[in-house]
């Protein structure tokens, strides 16, 4: 399984970022689709979660402020990011767990930049 993450970049503050992560090869369900980000001179962090039939969850950081979705057909997750902030600014990574095979996948990162 490869996680190809894309749209990450630079933003303004208080400015919107949307980024994706696509998962190929062969996926079982149910399965969980991730983010996590990392910033400069921290630890990964996580941002949110989705699972196969679209139970979300998320870090209070970024409540009310991002929403993550997934299309199952194109094995592909989203993360919408409105309000950013400077403190947002990281590396994404993207994350693909299946519990049941205790596989867990992770995709090469898009840096999201958020100017003050």
């Amino acid at each position: 399984v490869q996680l190809q993450a894309s749209g990450g970049g630079l933003v303004q503050a208080g400015g919107s970022l949307s980024v994706s992560c696509a998962a190929s090869g062969r996926i079982f369900s149910p399965n969980t689709m991730a983010w996590y980000r990392q910033a400069p001179g921290k630890q990964r962090e996580f941002v949110a979660t989705i699972t196969s039939d679209g139970r979300t969850n998320y870090a209070d950081s970024v409540k009310g402020r991002f929403t993550i979705s997934r299309d199952n057909a194109k094995n592909t997750v989203y993360l919408q990011m409105n309000s950013l902030k400077p403190e947002d600014t990281a590396v994404y990574y993207c994350n693909l767990m299946v519990p049941v095979r205790a596989e867990n996948y992770w995709g090469q990162g898009t840096l999201v930049t958020v100017s003050s």
